[in-house]
């Protein structure tokens, strides 16, 4: 089939016709997770004439990503998500080009990653991977497509390029570290999710009014409403709690173990001081170096580190190292 042919019913649109595909056809998004929000994202932007994409996700297809992760099938099982997901896609797409990545998304890769994209598209289940990129995608003036989705409800943004970011509208994460794995999640409540982050990447990279950069759009599918709101406005926060990695971590840093000897067995570095969080405010610690907090997803380091703020503490870094 004809590239003519398959964008068709795209290309009628007034809005995109001839120009507004090539300009799809040009242009390099990356996408930072294949999972219920990415396959739906995937998809779409493949489906729509995206003719480059950077895919990273470090995770292999399981069973129980199914229900919610069309793209896959059971002859998957085992297989990393990023070659799978470009078997599917180039069989029903030969011409996209599509990078797998199966590298997890880090602070020392992502700056790297952001900027050879016009745009990224943020569908990690990851809160410390959302603030990287935003913060990424911030210094760089690159627009950034982020969603989060749990149980029925969830929110897709357009943050960063000439609108406030991620910090600007959460300025502080949420205060559940509940996944789809532990709270769970319905299949078609991610997938719509995606597919609005699919629509506004697309309005995005074709320059539609109005932006979908500076607008926040929320479903709860469990009481069938829609909302939403348009933060152009927002202000960033004065002081930002950055992600490290522990390749960052400095001899002269005073490294804060949160994760206990059950959930990672040696600290992240041997010289750091192990302290369970509801210890932090008692804790005697140096206030003439960094302060790098550590746990598994970022969420305790957070919660510590605004505790630490309190007492007055400023060089503060946030490390989320996962379990050991």
């Amino acid at each position: 089939m004809s590239q003519p042919a398959r964008y068709a019913r795209q290309i009628a649109l007034p809005e995109v016709g001839a120009e507004g595909q090539a300009r799809l056809s040009a242009a390099h998004v990356l996408v930072v997770g294949a999972g219920g929000l990415g396959c739906p994202v995937l998809s779409y932007l493949a489906g729509a004439g995206v003719g480059e994409i950077t895919l990273m996700d470090p995770d292999v297809v399981e069973e129980s990503n199914l229900h919610r992760q069309p793209l896959f099938d059971m002859r998957d099982l085992g297989t990393p998500k990023v070659e799978a997901a470009r078997h599917h896609l180039l069989r029903a797409h030969p011409d996209l080009r599509l990078h797998a990545d199966p590298h997890a998304l880090d602070p020392l890769n992502a700056p790297a990653a952001v900027a050879q994209a016009d745009l990224v598209v943020d569908a990690a289940d990851s809160v410390a991977a959302s603030y990287i990129l935003s913060d990424c995608c911030k210094a760089q003036s690159t627009p950034l497509i982020s969603a989060s989705a749990l149980g029925q409800s969830g929110y897709v943004g357009g943050f960063c390029g000439d609108a406030p970011s991620l910090r600007a509208v959460f300025p502080d994460p949420p205060a559940s570290g509940a996944t789809c794995a532990s709270a769970g999640i319905m299949g078609p409540v991610v997938g719509s999710i995606g597919a609005l982050q699919a629509q506004m990447t697309l309005k995005a990279l074709l320059g539609h009014a109005p932006s979908p950069l500076g607008q926040l759009i929320t479903l709860d599918m469990a009481t069938l409403t829609p909302g939403g709101f348009r933060f152009d406005e927002a202000e960033e926060p004065e002081i930002a709690l950055p992600f490290i990695a522990a390749a960052n971590i400095q001899p002269e840093d005073q490294v804060v173990e949160l994760r206990d000897p059950s959930e990672a067995s040696a600290p992240v570095t041997p010289q750091a001081l192990r302290l369970l969080p509801q210890n932090i405010l008692s804790a005697d610690l140096p206030d003439d170096c960094r302060i790098v907090l550590c746990c598994h997803s970022g969420l305790r380091a957070w919660s510590a580190a605004r505790c630490l703020q309190q007492r007055g503490y400023k060089n503060l870094a946030l490390l989320a190292a996962g379990a050991t």
